[in-house]
């Protein structure tokens, strides 16, 4: 495991450990998110505590050419109540999945300086959001690092029922009709896999993020 300093660089996502772990320590600004992130590194660590890189051997994506939301989630959005927009209220949307409530989770790892870093560069165009609305209410929303062919998901919240999985396929056929390889969904839980994300070796992504195919 390497320990970074203000010298802006990071090892091969190679050398991390089976965990996942590439690299402690560093900062959060915007410079060196965008290094991380355009080569397969994103931090993850809990507020206060040690700042992680992670580079995972295995990587949760859905390919958007030919992803099929669920059923269930099909029969949803034909009747759906909700209005999707997309950028209109990023800092809301990053702000909401800081604070929402999580199942056996005490908070998330979005501190101050990552809604900072993040928001500026919503500013300069790299990172984007998700608005789900209901009768004018934010209600619902995800935001993520968008590297033009492949967009990396970073958190996602929902006040009410079906509305983050709303966002969520509206962001699939975005980048379907955008033309994007992947969405990078990062690690596996068991939300994303019923939503029809899966798992593929670091080194399949790794091409798809550096090639584009």
């Amino acid at each position: 495991m390497y320990i970074l300093d203000k010298e802006l660089w990071f090892p091969p996502v190679e050398m991390a450990n089976p965990d996942g772990i590439l690299a402690i320590g560093g900062d959060l600004s915007g410079e060196r998110l965008l290094l991380a992130y355009r080569n397969g590194i994103f931090p993850w660590n809990n507020p206060g505590e040690m700042l992680l890189w992670w580079a995972p051997p295995k990587r949760m994506v859905v390919v958007p050419e030919t992803y099929s939301p669920p059923k269930s989630m099909r029969q949803f959005l034909k009747k759906s109540p909700f209005e999707i927009t997309f950028n209109q209220a990023f800092e809301a949307v990053i702000t909401n999945c800081r604070y929402a409530p999580r199942i056996d989770q005490d908070g998330t790892w979005i501190g101050d300086k990552i809604v900072e870093s993040f928001t500026e560069l919503h500013h300069l165009g790299y990172t984007k959001s998700v608005e789900v609305w209901l009768e004018g209410e934010l209600v619902g929303g995800l935001y993520g690092f968008d590297l033009g062919h492949v967009f990396c998901g970073e958190s996602m919240f929902s006040f009410v029922s079906n509305a983050s999985k709303s966002a969520f396929v509206a962001l699939v056929n975005h980048l379907r009709e955008n033309n994007y390889a992947l969405l990078d969904c990062q690690v596996y839980n068991d939300h994303l896999a019923l939503l029809g994300a899966f798992e593929i070796d670091r080194s399949a992504f790794m091409q798809i993020l550096k090639n584009g195919n």
